[in-house]
């Protein structure tokens, strides 16, 4: 029998179904109206109807498109209908890491609480001794590692036998890490007659294979990556920047100073450069954390937390190390190299991009991969524009234009009556100007924004642009703008007199204008936080209706001066 196909564009469809509509428990719709789900994304729309008929399922989505819920909804229901009689778990969900399995665990629970769900992650690193003891007592939800499934199958603590639904959630990484052998056991463990799901980011043959092997006539769902509508620019904001090796520190640290990413990941291929990045990143000024395989969990453990309250920005990581991590607050991947399979691509740059928010995606290149960067422009059917690495023109203009919106922000917002008498007494001596001038100059040093490159980063993407069809290497115009410059077609930017120094994160600008003003995530454009204010793009014919809702209201906890960005005012 040929599997059920269904492929779903994620804006390709008007469909305005709810979850009710899912027929899904009442106790599970109370669950998702507290948690402020207002409708199922195109893999939950899609997946969850067979799954509540007990059918087989293959589906294929990106990182962030709600997969967690599209199979948890099903397992929770189908807990809810059933008669258990027995301490041995119903449903087996199996992750590649320990994050995704505390992260799945997690949101089981949440929507499950009203049912008593009882749900246990099980995964290295943590005590065994704390899970043998929930094993004993009962439960209803395995979320496990396959690696430490195995130990509690050999030991006999974790019972199979009652087990009526197996999913293989991130199946391409766990294949990737090495688990095949594992999953391969354990599926052996579990009775041929369970209901099996598998949802994998890619589709390469050896999933397809696995599919073959332990589904039967599953429902095959393929949501293609959200459309971008012309004009619009697309969520996830790709470029290349092409760097000969010996340079390619600088131009990080110098893409990244142009960038000020919120939070960042930067992807390694080895230890050793993760550690030997880390230090010069450091010493650049920025707060970069490690994270590899040579790290304890507990080490781990400290790095993310960093990373999630705000004190580390930049995760410098392999990826494998990197592998099911979940950071909201996230704004920007790097590959610090070529990724050398277009698969681990497709997973990085799924980190990001959420929630409305636009997403950036940076490959360094060296002359040399350049081939591979076109092996993944073909498999995922994307340009990848290249673009100038910023020289040190545009790092000083990029550092003046933050100090004097810095200052702007001062004038407007701060008490500054009691440096009067400085101004006052210096006059007698200089031109008005000329102490200004001295004022800036000294807010422009101590911010640390004064520093200068040595020497200029070489352009050979002149050299590479002649290999590309249909670019012209010596036409300006041939490049993409930088972003976020000038705001999206039909999009304006309101200027938030907050930003990192006030703990402002993206969510927290989205959080605020879809509570007040009424727009939803997707109606927000690109967002950039500097330390002292922060930029949000806003459809032109909301930008009035927004800044009226949020007058008065509190962001983080405190008022927040919003207007139209001064270069569009007039």
């Amino acid at each position: 029998m040929t599997p059920e196909v269904t492929d779903v564009a994620d804006d390709a469809t008007e469909d305005r179904t709810t979850f009710a509509d899912l027929a899904l428990r009442p106790e599970l719709l109370k669950a998702l109206t507290t948690l402020g789900y207002e409708e199922p994304t195109p893999i939950q729309r899609e997946a969850i109807p067979p799954l509540l008929e007990g059918k087989d399922l293959l589906g294929q989505a990106a990182t962030g498109t709600g997969k967690t819920a599209a199979f948890a909804l099903p397992v929770l229901q189908k807990l809810a209908e059933a008669e258990r009689r027995t301490t041995a778990p119903l449903a087996l969900v199996l992750v590649p890491t320990r994050e995704l399995a505390v992260q799945v665990c997690e949101a089981v629970h949440k929507y499950g609480r009203d049912l008593g769900a009882r749900v246990l992650p099980i995964y290295g690193g943590q005590p065994i001794g704390r899970q043998l003891q929930a094993l004993e007592r009962g439960v209803d939800v395995v979320v496990a590692t396959p690696g430490r499934a195995i130990d509690h199958i050999g030991r006999g603590t974790l019972k199979l036998d009652g087990l009526q639904i197996v999913v293989l959630d991130e199946a391409d990484e766990m294949l990737d890490m090495g688990f095949a052998e594992d999953i391969e056991s354990i599926l052996q463990e579990t009775p041929s007659e369970r209901q099996t799901v598998l949802f994998s980011a890619t589709m390469p043959p050896r999933i397809d294979k696995l599919a073959r092997q332990h589904l039967k006539d599953p429902v095959r769902i393929t949501i293609g990556r959200e459309q971008t509508a012309p004009g619009e620019a697309p969520r996830v904001r790709q470029s290349a920047y092409i760097v000969p090796r010996a340079h390619k520190p600088a131009a990080l640290g110098r893409v990244l100073d142009v960038e000020a990413p919120t939070a960042a990941i930067v992807f390694c291929r080895t230890r050793d450069e993760v550690d030997q990045l880390t230090e010069t990143l450091n010493g650049r000024g920025y707060r970069a954390e490690s994270l590899h395989g040579g790290i304890s969990q507990e080490q781990r453990d400290r790095v993310m937390g960093r990373l999630r309250n705000g004190t580390a920005d930049l995760l410098v990581a392999t990826d494998v190390a990197a592998r099911g991590l979940d950071i909201e607050q996230l704004t920007h991947v790097v590959n610090y190299n070529v990724p050398s399979a277009p698969e681990s691509y497709v997973h990085r740059i799924g980190r990001v991009g959420r929630a409305g928010r636009e997403g950036v995606a940076i490959t360094l290149v060296e002359p040399r991969e350049h081939g591979m960067l076109k092996t993944i422009e073909r498999v995922t059917k994307q340009r990848i524009p290249v673009e100038k690495v910023p020289t040190v023109a545009d790092l000083r203009a990029r550092r003046l234009e933050l100090t004097r919106a810095a200052l702007h922000e001062s004038l407007l917002e701060d008490d500054l009556e009691g440096f009067r008498v400085v101004v006052e007494t210096l006059t007698d001596d200089f031109d008005l100007m000329e102490i200004a001038l001295a004022a800036v100059k000294l807010a422009h040093e101590a911010s640390g924004a004064a520093a200068t490159e040595e020497e200029e980063i070489p352009d050979v993407s002149a050299r590479i642009d002649r290999d590309r069809p249909g670019r012209g290497s010596a036409e300006p115009g041939n490049r993409r703008e930088r972003r976020p410059r000038t705001p999206t077609a039909g999009m304006t930017r309101l200027f938030f007199g907050a930003g990192r120094s006030a703990g402002i994160r993206p969510q927290d600008l989205v959080g605020a204008i879809a509570g007040e003003a009424k727009l939803k995530g997707r109606d927000i454009g690109a967002i950039e936080i500097a330390d002292r204010f922060s930029l949000v793009e806003v459809p032109e014919s909301s930008a009035q209706s927004v800044i009226v809702a949020l007058r008065g209201a509190t962001v983080k906890g405190r008022k927040v001066s919003v207007r139209l960005e001064r270069d569009q005012q007039g």
